[in-house]
């Protein structure tokens, strides 16, 4: 086999700066190795780790303060997160440090076991998302929903907005939610000005910021509002960060909580699993962002517990990845993790040389910054898409849950209420009864459809109930799951129904079974027969119709067959069917005559997948075309199809297992020359069928001449019948195409012809052409048109 071409697409940035290795006698040196590994992209990730370090400042300190933890715990967990977390986690181009959707937690484990406890906690719960990644279960962590998510975002952001405006008012925020509403006008009467205006300003530059000229918002908006604001508090006396000591002094070791270790254990576990979540959902989101290395979601769960450890341990906040400084750090053009590391080495170098100006910040600017960073958690499209999804109360729940109780809560009953409504759509079946008027009286209809288990037999007996004793009853069962007490509840009805004079039909049109829920335990099918309109033939679903269907009494058995395949397609399919030919109602315009073989077992429609409208069929026996002149109902419809329809392809379809052919290939008197054989059929005159076979015994003759197909034919393992079947096709072909009214217009490209083969036993369909056949499952998925166009017949 030719080996495959190289790429040709270019490499890019990073590849070609490993391509500038100096090579060694025997491969590059391990000390270029190194060097070419810390400075690859590094012209890219450098500025962009300087863009993020300016964003996660601000945004660090902001979460430090709304926490209730020492300022330079920000900074610590900033800067840890950068490090080991870039360094270690699966995303590449995710950042991660202290997330706002932990200052709920963090702030009530400060306030009920103190700093130094909670630090304990931020490092227990590391280890157990390390062993969330050891035990490789990160993706497991995605099966929350995500209304569940989004809400609790947007608690905590609710949370965040009415802690933080009694700080920019210059007031004390409360413990809970309810309180800091309640207190809203108090603090709004004894509001310190300029502390307000302060925080406004913060408001109003991140507002306007995004509506600025592109050059102007390379700059981060948060650290421009935050020097600004800063900048205008100078001349007032306002109340700003203050801390004690250094970077160095900040850090302070963990110490193990006493007291409730219930409440400790709920923290821990608490902590672990919003911080996996909230960093593994933006690491999805991030990959979404760039089209480079994946992420690996245990590796992750690795890196971010690696870095709660370690921030735990040197007094941080918790660490998680966050999408604000993640989708930063990719539009500013990171190529590798590089850049989250370099932007934890910035915090790290401005903590411990410039963490004087931090003391300038007003508390009033940073409130001003959280308001801002709350309210976007709050976002309406996810309300919109709770709306559409029916999942507006899962949504509402776990947000009031959040904000009123606490976040545990608030997602365990969130989680909970989306579960009960999964299993309320899955488990649930539509069930109605209606009354329908036919020409023997009134008779019944009962459909149930869906999953129908024990938790629909409320629904399933008020239904029953309804139905009048003595009536005709039709109960169709088109479910895919039906358990044992649904078996039992349905047979004990139709006994009672029957007994006081009614009949019942059970049509049993879906993957479950009313045997199958007795025979064993329920399982849920699959649409192998769901679609008997078309797909099934009528003895694998009628047979399970009893006497007393809507067909009248006096109906011949034989005829029931059809009418009741008829009532059934006014029941199931006319009202699909109707909006796609009314249109067809005074006119067709197909694109394709099709002459197939009479045979019952070839359904043209189906083998196409098409619909009313799109095929000009003519059936016979042995589907011919025979010579021109010779059959007037093939001459007719082609002349038909063509000047009058203007059809763009015409196919001829036959089949294994024919049995013209099978009829041909046994006949002794078969000259295997082209026109009628005169030979004499016995004693008597010859039968329509021999007769009629006459259009096809050149296709004998071709066939016994070792025609190409037949080779082909042989060669797949095909049988004698089937092979002279295959040559048949290509036989017609060959006469259709030579016809003088046909001939121009396929040689002009403006009608193409095909052959193709339905085996039966396989369900396959395969292309003929005058000199082979063609597997046509095996090649390139195109349109019928094009796939006419590239295999021209002749």
């Amino acid at each position: 086999m030719p080996s495959a071409p190289a790429t040709t697409d270019p490499p890019t940035p990073t590849d070609r700066d490993a391509s500038t290795v100096q090579q060694g006698p025997s491969g590059p040196s391990p000390s270029n190795s190194v060097r070419n590994y810390l400075t690859s992209g590094l012209r890219w990730d450098l500025p962009a780790s300087l863009v993020v370090f300016l964003v996660a400042v601000p945004l660090s300190l902001g979460i430090a303060a709304a926490s209730g933890a020492p300022v330079m715990a920000g900074l610590i967990a900033a800067a840890v997160g950068g490090i080991v977390a870039g360094s270690l986690g699966g995303s590449p181009l995710q950042v991660s440090g202290p997330a706002a959707g932990l200052t709920v937690i963090v702030a009530g484990l400060i306030e009920q076991f103190g700093w130094q406890a909670t630090c304990a906690i931020t490092a227990a719960a590391g280890v157990l998302q390390a062993l969330l990644g050891v035990a490789r279960i990160g993706r497991v962590a995605l099966a929350i929903a995500p209304v569940v998510v989004h809400a609790m975002l947007a608690g905590i952001g609710i949370t965040i907005v009415l802690q933080q405006l009694h700080v920019m008012l210059g007031s004390e925020s409360a413990s809970s939610a309810w309180e800091n509403i309640i207190a809203i006008p108090a603090s709004i009467f004894a509001a310190d000005i300029p502390a307000a205006i302060l925080g406004a300003v913060v408001i109003i530059v991140l507002l306007v910021w995004k509506h600025l000229p592109s050059p102007v918002r390379r700059i981060p908006g948060p650290l421009v509002a935050v020097i600004a604001a800063t900048a205008l508090s100078l001349p007032f006396h306002v109340d700003r960060i203050t801390f004690d000591g250094s970077l160095l002094d900040a850090l302070s070791f963990p110490q193990l909580p006493e007291g409730n270790w219930t409440a400790i254990v709920i923290g821990v576990v608490t902590i672990a699993l919003i911080a996996s979540v909230e960093s593994l959902l933006s690491a999805v989101a991030v990959d979404k962002m760039h089209h480079g290395q994946r992420t690996n979601f245990n590796r992750e769960l690795l890196g971010q517990g690696a870095a709660n450890v370690s921030s735990g341990l040197l007094g941080g906040l918790p660490v998680t990845g966050v999408i604000v400084r993640s989708a930063t750090n990719i539009e500013a053009g990171a190529r590798t993790r590089k850049s989250a590391v370099l932007h934890g080495v910035w915090v790290l170098v401005f903590s411990l040389l410039l963490a004087g100006i931090i003391q300038l910040v007003p508390e009033a600017v940073l409130a001003g910054l959280l308001i801002v960073i709350g309210s976007r958690l709050v976002r309406v499209a996810d309300i919109r898409t709770a709306r559409v999804t029916g999942d507006l109360t899962v949504y509402g729940v776990t947000l009031l849950c959040v904000v009123f109780v606490n976040l545990l809560a608030g997602v365990l009953t969130g989680l909970l209420l989306a579960v009960g409504l999964v299993l309320w759509r899955v488990a649930r079946a539509s069930i109605h009864a209606e009354a329908l008027a036919t020409e023997d009286g009134e008779r019944w209809r009962v459909v149930i459809d869906g999953s129908c288990s024990f938790l629909s037999l409320p629904r399933l007996s008020t239904v029953l109930a309804s139905v009048p004793a003595g009536s005709h009853v039709t109960v169709e069962l088109e479910v895919d799951f039906l358990d044992h007490p649904v078996h039992d509840t349905l047979d004990a009805w139709r006994n009672r129904h029957t007994a006081n004079g009614g009949t019942v039909v059970i049509e049993e049109s879906g993957t479950a079974t009313l045997h199958a829920a007795q025979a064993g335990p329920p399982t849920r099918g699959t649409s192998r027969s769901a679609l008997r309109g078309g797909f099934a033939p009528w003895r694998s679903w009628q047979r399970r119709i009893q006497a007393g269907h809507a067909a009248a009494p006096d109906v011949p058995t034989p005829l029931r067959s059809v009418l009741t395949g008829v009532d059934n397609y006014h029941r199931r399919n006319a009202h699909l069917v109707r909006p796609h030919v009314q249109e067809l109602s005074s006119f067709q315009d197909p694109d394709t005559l099709f002459i197939a073989c009479s045979d019952s077992r070839l359904v043209p429609n189906l083998i196409t997948s098409s619909g009313p409208g799109d095929l000009f069929t003519v059936r016979n026996v042995g589907n011919v075309v025979g010579e021109s002149g010779r059959d007037a109902s093939i001459e007719a419809a082609l002349d038909f199809a063509l000047s009058e329809l203007s059809v763009k392809s015409i196919v001829i379809c036959g089949h294994s297992g024919c049995g013209a052919m099978t009829a041909l290939h046994a006949d002794p008197l078969s000259s295997g020359t082209e026109g009628p054989s005169d030979a004499p059929s016995g004693s008597g005159p010859r039968g329509a069928i021999d007769v009629w076979l006459d259009h096809a015994r050149p296709s004998l003759a071709s066939f016994r001449d070792g025609h190409p197909v037949q080779v082909a034919a042989a060669d797949a393992g095909y049988d004698a019948v089937d092979q002279l079947a295959m040559v048949n096709v290509a036989v017609q072909l060959e006469r259709l195409q030579h016809r003088p009214g046909l001939l121009e217009a396929v040689e002009a490209g403006r009608v193409h012809v095909a052959g193709l083969f339905y085996d039966i036993s396989t369900a396959r369909v395969l292309r003929i052409t005058p000199s082979g056949i063609t597997h046509l499952d095996q090649l390139p998925r195109q349109p019928l048109a094009e796939a006419l166009e590239a295999q021209p017949v002749g």
